[in-house]
């Protein structure tokens, strides 16, 4: 290969994961049309979820994951640049299965004091408030620090790449995912935000600095959810959202 092609892979594998995030963004807008039921949304049948998930995984998550498949790219071919996308997203749906999991699971306790009427904003914001803290610990900065390093292993361990790097996301990402789940994760509005925050911290040179800047306003949002959700921009109150456009069916 010659150092022309070499240097052109780089360029290329930032193309098709950019242009499979933008293609993911439409279908993910198109599917979630009047699903957003703010905090609590019902995820429906696990069949659709996942549908949806891998939709709003590959849109939110691709972008903020350029550097690592273009460090596969710099030493392969594209197959090996597109088994990494594969092993990436394959950990982020197996994340998606876990939330699922563990959604159901609070569904069947039948915990009526977590109504939105009751407590449900004060545990929404509590949610938040963690997420916020755990943004500050030292365990968000080891895993942010590896989340950002390259995980080329040469052609042929680029599924390994994909995973290990799919790893660290999801757990440097784990806060923010659960303010995601608190505000709405049907909310494209809400996915818009999430996304940005990742790709900065991602992506940025003074992405892990930023972090702090990232708790403090998780550490507000979580304080203003619990005491006046009302008054939040962009959050709709369960109860109050507009009819779903479409069932949700396994």
């Amino acid at each position: 290969m010659t150092d022309h092609a070499v240097g052109a892979w780089p360029a290329r594998t930032t193309l098709v994961l950019l242009g499979a995030a933008a293609a993911a963004w439409v279908v993910t807008v198109d599917r979630m049309r009047g699903m957003d039921a703010g905090p609590g949304t019902d995820l429906g049948g696990l069949g659709w979820f996942l549908g949806v998930w891998a939709a709003m995984m590959a849109a939110m998550m691709l972008p903020s994951a350029v550097p690592a498949a273009v460090a596969v790219a710099r030493a392969s071919r594209a197959l090996p640049t597109a088994i990494f996308g594969l092993g990436y997203l394959g950990v982020w749906t197996a994340f998606g299965i876990v939330a699922y999991a563990l959604f159901r699971v609070v569904m069947s306790l039948d915990l009526g004091r977590l109504a939105w009427d009751q407590d449900g904003p004060y545990a929404a914001g509590a949610l938040i408030v963690l997420a916020g803290i755990y943004e500050l610990t030292p365990l968000k900065q080891q895993l942010l620090r590896g989340c950002r390093s390259p995980h080329d292993r040469g052609e042929r361990g680029a599924l390994g790449a994909g995973v290990e790097n799919g790893l660290y996301c999801v757990g440097c990402c784990l806060g923010l995912m659960a303010v995601l789940f608190a505000l709405g994760v049907m909310s494209v509005f809400w996915m818009l935000v999430i996304a940005a925050v990742i790709f900065v911290e991602k992506v940025f040179p003074d992405g892990p600095r930023l972090t702090r800047v990232v708790a403090i306003g998780l550490i507000l949002l979580g304080l203003w959810v619990g005491v006046s959700p009302s008054t939040v921009p962009m959050l709709t109150e369960p109860g109050q959202s507009p009819s779903m456009e479409m069932e949700m069916s396994s």
